[in-house]
């Protein structure tokens, strides 16, 4: 299913690059996450893949974390990449739905808040797993949930109060419990997924609109209206945004959900579950507590001894 236009999504960070560094806060933000989320892991990733690099933010940061020698960067967006080469690391454009990368390239694969844009999400994460080394790992954060329901609620009631209806203005996000089964549907070992959350605030609810389109993240859903949005909706859409949302100090919140995806390719030295009914000590005794039974063996051993 086409949900996203994607040639408007390329057309959204070609338009962004020259002005990227001025409204890149959200990934110099998620960026520090990553990079910390990363330290957890002791492990040294000599290549590593950084898919969707818009303007180059989080190469550099890669390049100081212990055992990283080379990044390679991809954007779907050819300005984006060559902004991005202005860190001195290689970038080229490249399409999240066909990977130009040759199997089992790269020890580390990450990704920032790039892939809620791909219409095949399930077919991106397969060549992600298929183009990293056995028991390399994939690292990826993406907008998701709740992010920008307050722009979206507000413009939808403004847009039905004045037109009589509401054309798609803002993108609907994947929900966690969606993320974790494609992890383990692409067959990513050790699959983990989580929930992160930032809200932000502006005095000037027009900046976040200036805000949107400078992180090159423009409306860019196949269903959207060609029509650019009417005055009075959008004014009579802020008016409602200040009366549902403004925090005391009159400033208005925006909240941004991001979902965290981890995933190993699948090794054989990799630990692997045990067998059920394997296991050689009760967890009651681990514990230091006693064993309480929930009584379902023993009406089975009644009904068995009844029945002889």
């Amino acid at each position: 299913m086409q949900v996203f236009d994607r040639r408007a999504v390329r057309r959204n960070r070609d338009r962004a690059a020259p002005g990227w560094r001025t409204h890149d806060f959200l990934h110099k933000e998620m960026t520090e996450r990553l990079v910390e989320r990363l330290a957890e892991v002791r492990r040294d990733f000599p290549l590593v893949l950084d898919l969707g690099c818009y303007g180059g933010t989080l190469a550099p940061r890669l390049l100081a974390h212990r055992g990283v020698e080379r990044v390679i960067q991809a954007d779907f967006s050819p300005k984006m990449a060559r902004c991005a080469a202005a860190n001195g690391q290689a970038a080229l454009a490249a399409d999240e739905e066909a990977l130009p990368f040759a199997p089992q390239s790269f020890d580390l694969v990450v990704s920032l808040l790039d892939l809620q844009w791909v219409n095949d999400l399930p077919g991106s994460l397969l060549q992600i797993r298929q183009c990293l080394k056995p028991d390399g790992l994939f690292l990826a954060a993406l907008i998701g949930g709740d992010t920008l329901h307050e722009l979206r609620s507000s413009l939808m009631l403004a847009e039905i109060e004045i037109s009589g209806g509401a054309a798609p203005r803002v993108s609907a996000f994947a929900q966690l419990r969606d993320v974790a089964g494609l992890l383990q549907r692409a067959g990513f070992a050790l699959p983990v997924a989580d929930r992160d959350a930032l809200t932000v605030s502006y005095g000037d609810p027009l900046k976040l609109l200036a805000e949107l389109r400078g992180m090159g993240a423009a409306n860019a859903l196949v269903e959207r209206s060609r029509r650019g949005l009417r005055r009075e909706v959008l004014l009579r859409a802020l008016e409602i945004y200040g009366e549902r949302f403004a925090l005391a100090d009159g400033r208005l919140p925006v909240t941004f959900e991001i979902f965290w995806m981890a995933g190993w390719a699948p090794d054989a030295a990799q630990p692997q579950p045990l067998r059920p009914g394997s296991a050689t000590a009760r967890l009651a005794d681990a514990l230091g507590v006693p064993e309480k039974g929930t009584g379902a063996m023993a009406g089975r051993t009644q009904r068995k001894a009844s029945e002889s």
